[in-house]
């Protein structure tokens, strides 16, 4: 059996390594644009590692989980052929506590904005590794595929079962990758979500709520009359009164104790405005046409009749304070599940024996917060599994240019593999 300090260095030992694995994996494309996306080249490497390190993963499509579609949190609209998951759990001795480490290897696009880094070149500098997925969350799966090898390698028994899982589909509110892996039975004591979580022990995350509102009216430029004004005072308009949403979602929401620091514990942003297209080739006219992306985020135990009850109500007074501009209502479309906030107890012993092992790691005790958006960690809860976030820093998330900090990674990895050892047990 190896010694304490053995394992207590080995990431530091092996840095090199570990970031060679995170460029593989933000090398290897795996961008979502529902309803598809292009995961299956990433869970092949994963699995391919998995059995040299001793493993026989259960690579696996969504169609073959029986009982996946009738499930109350499986959300129709995604095609996932071609998009397995993939696990492995190492069979512990007896005795201990079981833990899934888990991670979605799906990431957002690319984008149109301006990279000026290769987006899948893994490019080191100055102590940042960029790419797409590199934060988000490529570093973070990097780090549990590394301590699961560096377990069979250091010949580590474990008393308690460990399970380690890639899942498809987080990103665009998917999450059915990440309840299909419940629904298989890959159940455990606890899970760790290694999700950029800036070395800080996140055990609650954000809702969300996505809509998109078409705005519609006559254009034209030469007309008999008025000067047409499309809809930009109907945009006008709504623009004006999402500061009252925004003003009333905080004046209403209760912030949960670990969002009660936030500065905006539920923020409300305009994230896209579409009109017509751009350019020369297009005539200069009103717009007829507008499109809007409204996001707002909710907190642990807003439920989702009054979410869309409170958001149903502003939006109808709104356009019905101006019934000259409105002539028809808006279209209103949900393209997002419905994404709840939840939260593991801050007392529960996977909060507290993670805090621990950080500690010993970083030499300070590391901050116990929540994340401050969506992600897949509530459908660990809604199955009973207590789960937390935990994962290094980086920058630039979802945006041009992504980067992970590496030292946050080796800190990351060390801190999971020790606790790994401690949750589970050790076997004599």
């Amino acid at each position: 059996m190896p010694t304490i300090s053995q394992v207590s260095g080995y990431v530091a030992a092996n840095r090199d390594e570990l970031f060679s694995l995170v460029q593989k994996l933000v090398r290897c494309s795996s961008e979502n644009t529902p309803p598809i996306g292009a995961e299956s080249d990433v869970q092949q490497l994963i699995a391919t590692r998995l059995r040299a390190a001793g493993s026989e993963p259960d690579v696996y499509e969504l169609s073959e989980v029986s009982g996946l579609t009738q499930h109350r949190l499986f959300h129709p609209g995604r095609d996932y052929r071609g998009r397995p998951n993939v696990a492995a759990r190492r069979k512990g001795s007896g005795g201990g506590r079981s833990l899934i480490l888990s991670g979605h290897v799906d990431t957002v696009p690319r984008g149109t904005q301006p990279w000026t880094r290769d987006p899948f070149s893994g490019h080191i500098e100055a102590g940042r590794l960029y790419g797409r997925g590199s934060n988000d969350m490529k570093a973070g799966v990097a780090a549990s595929l590394f301590v699961f090898e560096a377990l069979s390698r250091l010949g580590v028994q474990l008393a308690g079962d460990l399970i380690f899982e890639t899942v498809v589909d987080e990103e665009f509110g998917g999450v059915n990758g990440t309840v299909a892996g419940r629904v298989r039975g890959y159940l455990a004591d606890g899970a760790v979500l290694t999700e950029p979580s800036f070395l800080r022990i996140c055990a609650a995350q954000r809702g969300g709520r996505t809509v998109h509102i078409t705005f519609r009216a006559a254009g034209g430029v030469l007309t008999e009359g008025q000067f047409p004004a499309g809809v930009v005072d109907q945009v006008t308009h709504f623009l004006n009164a999402v500061r009252e949403f925004r003003a009333q979602r905080r004046a209403n929401c209760r912030p949960h104790p670990l969002y009660a620091n936030a500065s905006d514990p539920v923020p409300v942003a305009v994230t896209k405005i579409i009109t017509a297209p751009w350019g020369t080739r297009e005539p200069i006219t009103t717009p007829e046409e507008c499109r809007v992306e409204l996001y707002w985020q909710l907190m642990p135990g807003e439920t989702q009749d009054e979410v869309d009850r409170e958001f149903t109500s502003w939006f109808d007074a709104t356009v019905g304070r101006a019934p000259e501009l409105f002539p028809a209502k808006p279209q209103v479309e949900f393209p997002i599940r419905w994404l709840p906030g939840s939260a593991t107890e801050i007392s529960a012993p996977l909060v507290h024996e993670l805090l621990l092992c950080a500690r010993s790691v970083l030499g300070r005790d590391p901050a116990v917060a929540g994340i401050e958006g969506p992600c897949d960690m509530f459908a660990f809860h809604e199955f009973g599994v207590p789960a937390v976030l935990w994962g290094p820093c980086g920058g630039n998330t979802h945006a041009a240019d992504e980067y992970v900090d590496l030292d946050s990674v080796v800190a990351a990895t060390q801190t999971l593999l020790d606790f790994v050892c401690h949750w589970c047990g050790v076997a004599d």
